[in-house]
């Protein structure tokens, strides 16, 4: 499915090793959409770092990053394995969600983010994940649809302290 952007570029599978770069990318994600409260945001890090690093270890949390040459990374991607009831229309678990899907800002526009796209849809359909869903920011939303993905009944309340969602994140 996915076409490598550049032959200068190539994409690995993160490790352990990779949790602060995940967790900058998250954090980064989140600032570039809106959420600009540095206080929250380092408390988010901080809590994703403890969140992800056992998912990682057990394999439930997978993540691509995208490399240049000189080896640093210039985007990722990741795939939370979610354990999900059975549906009339999916034989069940697991769900794909995928998160977290950054491009350093030097590198955007350049097919990155669509390739990783490419490289985890290709891994679930090789792993029979049958479902798989995102939430999109409106930068992504293009990209996500010309993908295949739409829009779904989901619903959502929270429960918890009223908090703003630059660009209703979550909604789509």
């Amino acid at each position: 499915m996915s076409s490598k952007p550049s032959d200068s570029i190539t994409i690995r599978v993160a490790t352990l090793e990779d949790t602060e770069t995940l967790v900058e990318h998250r954090r980064a994600m989140f600032f570039d959409i809106g959420y600009q409260d540095t206080e929250a945001l380092d408390g988010m890090a901080c809590r994703f770092r403890e969140w992800v690093r056992p998912k990682i270890e057990s394999g439930e949390y997978r993540a691509w990053l995208a490399l240049a040459p000189d080896g640093s990374v210039t985007a990722g991607a990741a795939l939370w394995l979610m354990n999900w009831p059975p549906m009339p229309f999916a034989v069940g678990s697991p769900r794909g969600n995928i998160l977290n899907v950054y491009t350093s800002p030097a590198h955007r526009h350049r097919g990155l983010a669509r390739h990783l796209m490419g490289v985890i849809l290709d891994w679930c359909r090789a792993n029979r994940v049958e479902i798989v869903i995102l939430h999109s920011s409106d930068q992504g939303r293009a990209l996500y649809e010309s993908l295949g993905f739409e829009g779904t009944r989901e619903m959502r309340i929270e429960l918890g302290p009223r908090v703003h969602h630059p660009g209703d994140l979550g909604d789509r």
